[in-house]
């Protein structure tokens, strides 16, 4: 069966790309302000960029586990509006993941607008 060429004229497929690479950094990025549970995640990430990046909870729990996993965050059980919920918070290998990130994330909207100049300066 022949592989599926993406339609990379379509905005839908760059706007996907981009949502599922920033996914990661945007909840660092929410996190890094003050800890939260899951669900709370999933909406700050979403509020904090418009929309832009709107991970689901089905992809936001895995990122979550792996951070934790890895050290980036710890988490505890708290009482939260009458339920128990899992409360993550970053740590401090956490926050230096994030400024790496974010040093990563700059470079490459530097690279982009360069990008961008130099193919309107060829037309």
């Amino acid at each position: 069966m022949a592989r599926r060429i993406p339609d990379y004229s379509d905005p839908a497929y760059w706007r996907g790309t981009i949502k599922m690479s920033l996914s990661k950094f945007f909840v660092l990025s929410v996190l890094h302000r003050k800890p939260m549970h899951g669900y709370e995640v999933v909406k700050a990430v979403e509020t904090t960029t418009k929309g832009c990046c709107s991970p689901s909870e089905g992809t936001v729990y895995p990122v979550l586990n792996e951070f934790e996993a890895g050290g980036y965050l710890v988490s505890s059980m708290e009482v939260v509006q009458g339920r128990e919920r899992k409360v993550y918070a970053v740590t401090d290998k956490g926050r230096h993941a994030f400024q790496i990130a974010v040093d990563a994330w700059l470079e490459a909207t530097d690279c982009i607008l360069a990008s961008k100049a130099a193919a309107q300066a060829q037309r």
